[in-house]
Formats: C-alpha cells, structure tokens, sequence
C-alpha cells in the first residue's frame, strides 16, 4: 500500500462529515495531532440535522446501517459508541396491488413474512437469497469495500476468484430473479442499487453488498437522529485532543513543489500542516488542489433526490419509521431518472417518521416526517428547480394521499423542499447528495483513489473516492484514508 510521504505530524482534515470524523479519529488513535476544519457551524456534512421551527430534522443520511463501523472508530480514542435502537422492521414496503411487506433483519421472523404474503417457495428462495448475500458480503468486506488499492492488479487474489464465483460481476437484478420470482420481493432486495446510481438490471451484482447491509445486518436508530452519531464522533475527537473549528472551511491550499505546507481557512488564518485529508465533494476537492475540472474520462453521477421535511400534526397507521411506497412502474422509472433526464411519471417514494422511534424530535402530538423522491442530476437534466420544485412538492403530497395518507398536505405545520439546485448550492457535484455513480469504471480500484497524483501529501475521503456512497463506505472511506497516512 503506498502512503503519504515524508513528516504526517499534523494532519489537517478538511470537513467534518463523518468520513473527515472516521478519519480524524483514526489518526488521533495512531498519535497524530490533527485540526478538523468545517464551513458549518455544526458537524455532520451529509448526515447533519437542521431545525424546521420546533421540529428537528435529518438534513441528510436518514438510514444506518453497520454501526459496528462507528464504534471502532470511536474505539480509537476509548470513546462509548452513540446510543442506538434497532428498528424491526427495518421498512413497511407498500405496494400498488395494495399489499404489504415488513422487512425483517431476523431470518425466521422475514422468511415468515414472505411465506405469508407470496408463498412457501418464495420463502425457501429467500433463504437461499440471505445465504448468498451473507457470503457475498464475507467476501467483499476486506478485500474490496475495506481496502485501499494502488492498481487494479491489486484485485488479483483468491478473494477476486470467490467474488466471481458468486457471480458478482454479473448483474444485480437477474442475479435476485435467480432466487425469487415475485416482482415485489425482487424490488425490496434491488431498489437500493438507486442509490448507487445504477438501476438494478445493470448494476454489478457485487452491489447486492447494499441489499446485506439493509436487511440481514439490520437498520438502526441513534437517539436524536441520525446526525446524533457525528455529534458524538465530533465530541470524542475533540476530547481526544483534536482542535475542531466550525463555520471556518479551506479557502485555499499553500503548496511548496508537491507538498501542501499550510491551509488557508475562510476566516483568513493560516495553519501549517504536515499533511492534509479532503472530504468535500470531488469538484470542490479538486479545486482546492488546483487540479484541472474537466477529466479525459467525465464523471458519471448518481442520480439525485428531492426531499420534503415536514412537521405535521397527525400520523397514519400505514407509516412505520421507513416507508417505502412503490408504484406500479419499475424499469420505466430508472430510464426516466437515469436515461431521460424526466421526474418519475409514477413515484417509488421512501418516507421517513423517525419520531415513531424517537417523539423528542417533535413537539408533544406532532411528527416529523420526510419524502425522499428520486430524480435527475443536473448534468442529466437542467430542471428549473426553483420554479418546478414547488410545484413537484404539491405532486408528491397528491401520490401520498393516494396511497393513504389521507389529509397529509392539510396536516402539514411547518416544511422545507431540498431539491439538486440546493444540493448544488452546498457544493455538491452534479446537484446529487449520492455522488458519483457505482458503474464498473467506478468500483474499487477504477473509482477516483484517495491518493493525489502530483501531490505527496494529499488524500482523499469521502463517497467520491473509495469506496463510495453510504454511510457505511464513507465511515470505511475515512479509515481508508487514515491508512494511506500511517501506513497501518
């Protein structure tokens, strides 16, 4: 593995997301001193929270998964892990037929499930579906998600002959049909390749790791939300001896030859460093370095997401913490978010009541509940967000009243629409919260690598380099990147 060259004392991390955290943290426990510097005035990046009058909202990451992630990154500096409820079941799947479908982490309890709403034979195919899927994830855990690559011959090794063995370089969707016939069940173990920025008939079937960590490893729940857990790995850094500076980001970078000597912040002070960790997306990273925007090879980018946070003042029996409600459309949808550059003409919507869980987000009698609706990134569409946005968000309240919840626009106290131009305002690539795209040119060794060419004492983190998008790969990714600094 090749690492930063030369003296690593102090390491200035860029970005207090929960990559630049994991990574802070990581260095901490190796005994390095370390500066986290953030233009907000909280920690969190993507998986921060905002407070809509009396009602306190996720303004980001809203699902957990593989918390196991966190805790040792924590355990680097002996801090306790956040406080965490794990939600079973993890989502309520409704669909257009009008059924339904609880996804259970359990084994027994979720093959129950499926043997009750599609059959014995679906249920069997379910077991054989979590066996795969469990060794799949035993394969890649490693040497693929957790390791940093140099070339892509570092993927040559016995790990690689049992990936392909089990046909993870096959398709994702055809690889599910394998083991369940029901169009319903082949949604819930697909629908997360969206995410990634691939529909599932064309994403790698090694992305069925996605599918693992959803619902076989289990969903959770921190107290007080999401951004809770940065809150909490901010804490442990700062009491670990980390100097940690809110409202005050990177302006520029001081350079000497290939090294970087000091950052500039926006607050006009100069620090000296030793060697410097980015997390902000690539467009804003590259910009720092001083690198060229455009590539020989562009960039593909994951779709996007508009995002309703509401205070409402009545719930509804059909909305568990996750919801997913799917619509009748399924390939068409991906070829007009991807492909067409469209909003969905028939809806697939995740919504989120994270006060089922945890009330104190919301007044006495009130909920807190968020839409997350797919759609075109800026490079794939230029929508007039600000005059279609308001509109799309009266769309949105109409399918979801359709589909059951009755009298929710009139329930509505308090709200904020996100939509890409907002996302793009934040400095995010593209106007998408997902970044680049899990195609096969960007996986593993071909995505962009943390180490900088042409800088000794750069290194990359965040889901715009290895491994990628999610919680779980951004935690991994600050790892990765503290990796590349202490050689461990």
């Amino acid at each position: 593995m090749r690492t930063v060259t030369g003296r690593t004392d102090h390491v200035i991390v860029v970005g207090a997301g929960l990559a630049g955290l994991s990574c802070a943290l990581h260095l901490l426990g190796s005994g390095h001193q370390v500066t986290v510097l953030e233009t907000g005035s909280t920690p969190g990046g993507r998986a921060g929270r905002m407070r809509i009058g009396e009602y306190t909202v996720d303004s980001g990451a809203s699902v957990l998964t593989m918390p196991g992630l966190i805790e040792d990154a924590l355990a680097q500096v002996g801090a306790p892990m956040v406080d965490l409820i794990k939600l079973d079941p993890a989502y309520r799947a409704h669909f257009a037929d009008g059924s339904t479908i609880h996804v259970h982490s359990d084994a027994a309890a979720m093959e129950d499930e499926i043997r009750g709403v599609a059959g014995p034979a679906e249920a069997v195919g379910y077991r054989r579906l979590r066996k795969w899927l469990t060794e799949l994830y035993r394969v890649e855990r490693d040497s693929f998600i957790g390791a940093n690559f140099d070339s892509p011959l570092d993927l040559l090794g016995s790990q690689l002959a049992s990936l392909v063995a089990l046909g993870g370089f096959g398709r994702l969707g055809p690889a599910i049909s394998k083991y369940l016939s029901d169009e319903r069940l082949q949604r819930l173990f697909s629908f997360q390749s969206l995410y990634a920025g691939v529909p599932p008939q064309r994403a790698l079937a090694a992305y069925g790791v996605i599918a693992y960590m959803d619902t076989i490893a289990g969903v959770w729940f921190p107290r007080g939300g999401v951004a809770a857990v940065a809150e909490h790995m901010a804490k442990a850094a700062s009491d670990a001896g980390a100097d940690v500076r809110y409202s005050c980001g990177a302006a520029w970078l001081e350079r000497v030859g290939s090294r970087v000597t000091a950052v500039r912040t926006t607050a006009g002070e100069r620090i000296s460093c030793d060697a410097v960790v980015l997390t902000p997306d690539l467009p804003i990273a590259r910009g720092l370095l001083g690198l060229p925007s455009r590539r020989l090879v562009p960039l593909q980018w994951s779709p996007s997401a508009v995002v309703l946070h509401a205070g409402v003042n009545r719930s509804w029996e059909s909305l568990g913490h996750h919801t997913i409600f799917f619509g009748r459309a399924w390939s068409k949808t991906f070829d007009e978010i991807i492909k067409r550059g469209r909003l969905m003409s028939d809806p697939s919507l995740l919504v989120t009541r994270p006060t089922a869980t945890d009330p104190t987000l919301a007044p006495d009698g009130r909920e807190v509940v968020q839409v997350l609706a797919p759609c075109p990134n800026l490079r794939t569409s230029r929508i007039d967000w600000p005059r279609v946005g308001p509109r799309y968000r009266d769309e949105l309240i109409k399918v979801l009243e359709q589909r059951g919840l009755t009298g929710f626009g009139s329930s509505i106290e308090v709200s904020e629409l996100i939509t890409p131009a907002d996302w793009e305002a934040q400095g995010l690539g593209a106007g998408t919260p997902f970044s680049l795209a899990h195609s096969f040119r960007q996986t593993g060794p071909f995505r962009p690598r943390n180490l900088v060419p042409g800088v000794d004492n750069a290194v990359l983190a965040g889901c715009g380099t290895t491994p990628g998008v999610g919680i779980p790969p951004v935690v991994i990714s600050g790892r990765l990147a503290a990796q590349r600094i202490t050689g461990r």
